[in-house]
């Protein structure tokens, strides 16, 4: 990658998926962020998502948390347009755990299919082999546009012992798949490299020749003027918050991130607990939803409690977001939501009938939506706000964002009363040592899972960035969910000859 500070380069590695698999495979001991590094970085100037496998964390074997993440990283590559540079040393699928990773449609294979389907539709793909690539895996370079490989690697369907054991051949590792042999007999690559060093300016010199950085043309570059300082110091945006469990002004969290003077309120007065702006961030137009945490007066319901939906919110920002796709802006979402409201006059207000038409309104949003989680993003109140179901292009989350259909202490009531009733119906009752040794065992679970590093290492978040660099990350994402896609005209990948 580019030094931070090279001509072109646009800012240092964006990782994803630092946290995935934390703490999910204790039976096989630790496997730091699933074994594999996935983010966007810059090569001679130009903007590339990389995929490299660590062969230090069980030998670069797939676990069904690192397919997850190269699928994440796939994605977000064909939405930007961006090159994929795969940096390939992997034992392959972790056999004790095939079940859970081989078969599925958003399994190991599904990789291979993108790779294909990324090649036919224009998306650069160079894969560098530099050590282990074997059996399954040995597809994913093979499918990429240019192939390197450096001496003393491996790529082979089935290594000596297995080909032994299925047909009595006795063969060695350079003989079956060695990178002389794939050069001069198979070949299988495109470029044979001494070592690792030779294999990297190989690699940089290949993304050397690709076409200059593309931005979104039209309608959207006309959009995009030269960036402003934010009002408030960026640095400022936790002086906002407080201790994190007060009221505050979104508004004022905002002017650390917007550019100075560019937000325009929409329906100011009108469900007042979702706040719907156009602004900038960087120059970008955008429109944004961000959850009011302040307590708020509506003319035909009266006081109305911050980080709830409301029939009203949820109209005001249905017909925000349907107005941003209609108008090409994207969306940038701030979520501290606690759900939609409950309760008799909320049901009656139609919350539902609301709620499904954001929803509906946010799921066919044709503009790329990106999504920021603050504080609490519980229940429906996710969705509504484009969670991960929703294809936001990304989603990061602060540290002290939390996740859940519901918090902790109202889980820990409404499974208290289920566990009540269970034990009356089989002629029982629980003692009040009982039911408050549940009630503790269900909110500390509860609180648990809410932790955002439990989210994180699942995948519901590509990364966990600190407040104060929020503006920054969501500048650079912008200028790569807004490139355009690849030129038109027939396409069917690269074929091997």
């Amino acid at each position: 990658l580019d030094a931070d500070d090279s001509p072109g380069s646009g800012g240092p590695f964006l990782e994803f998926g630092l946290w995935a698999a934390y703490g999910m495979y204790p039976e096989w001991g630790a496997v730091p962020a699933a074994g594999v590094v996935t983010g966007i970085g810059y090569i001679h100037g130009r903007s590339c998502m990389i995929v490299a496998n660590d062969a230090t964390v069980k030998a670069g074997a797939f676990f069904p948390q690192t397919v997850k993440k190269v699928l994440r990283a796939q994605r977000i590559a064909a939405h930007c347009c961006l090159p994929l540079v795969y940096l390939v040393d992997s034992s392959g699928v972790f056999l004790p755990m095939q079940d859970e990773i081989f078969p599925d449609e958003d399994d190991f294979g599904r990789i291979f299919r993108n790779n294909a389907v990324l090649s036919a539709a224009g998306v650069p793909q160079i894969a560098a082999i530099m050590g282990d690539c074997i059996a399954g895996g040995a597809y994913l370079p093979v499918l990429c546009d240019k192939i390197l490989m450096t001496k003393g690697s491996r790529l082979y369907l089935a290594g000596p012992a297995l080909v032994k054991a299925a047909i009595g051949q006795v063969t060695d590792e350079e003989e079956l798949g060695g990178a002389d042999m794939h050069a001069r007999i198979s070949g299988t690559i495109d470029f044979c490299e001494p070592d690792d060093e030779s294999c990297l300016r190989r690699l940089r010199s290949l993304i050397e020749l690709l076409p200059a950085e593309r931005y979104a043309d039209d309608g959207a570059a006309s959009r995009r003027q030269p960036a402003s300082p934010p009002q408030r110091d960026p640095g400022q945006v936790c002086d906002v918050l407080g201790n994190g469990s007060g009221p505050y002004n979104v508004g004022e969290l905002l002017a650390c991130i917007l550019d100075r003077d560019s937000m325009s309120l929409y329906k100011e007065g009108y469900g007042q607990t979702l706040l719907t702006a156009y602004a900038r961030i960087g120059g970008h137009a955008v429109g944004v939803i961000a959850n009011q945490h302040i307590q708020t007066q509506s003319a035909k319901q009266g006081l109305q409690i911050g980080g709830v939906i409301y029939a009203d919110s949820a109209d005001k920002a249905a017909r925000f977001v349907m107005d941003c796709s209609q108008n090409g802006l994207p969306l940038v979402f701030f979520q501290d939501v606690q759900g939609f409201m409950v309760g008799r006059g909320a049901e009656q207000s139609g919350i539902i009938r609301s709620g499904a038409k954001l929803v509906s309104a946010v799921s066919n949003a044709g503009v790329a939506k990106l999504t920021v989680i603050i504080g609490g993003s519980f229940g429906a109140g996710n969705y509504a706000l484009c969670g991960k179901a929703f294809d936001p292009v990304f989603i990061f989350a602060w540290p002290s964002a939390q996740y859940a259909v519901m918090g902790g202490a109202q889980a820990a009531d409404t499974l208290l009363q289920l566990e009540e009733r269970q034990a009356r119906r089989q002629g029982r009752l629980l003692s009040p040592e009982d039911c408050e040794r549940l009630r503790d065992e269900i909110e500390n679970r509860y609180n648990r899972q809410m932790d955002v590093r439990y989210a994180a290492a699942r995948g519901w978040v590509d990364a966990i960035i600190q407040p104060h660099q929020t503006r920054e990350v969501l500048i650079r994402a912008l200028s790569w969910a807004s490139r355009p896609p690849p030129p038109g005209g027939f396409r069917a990948g690269i074929l091997q000859v």
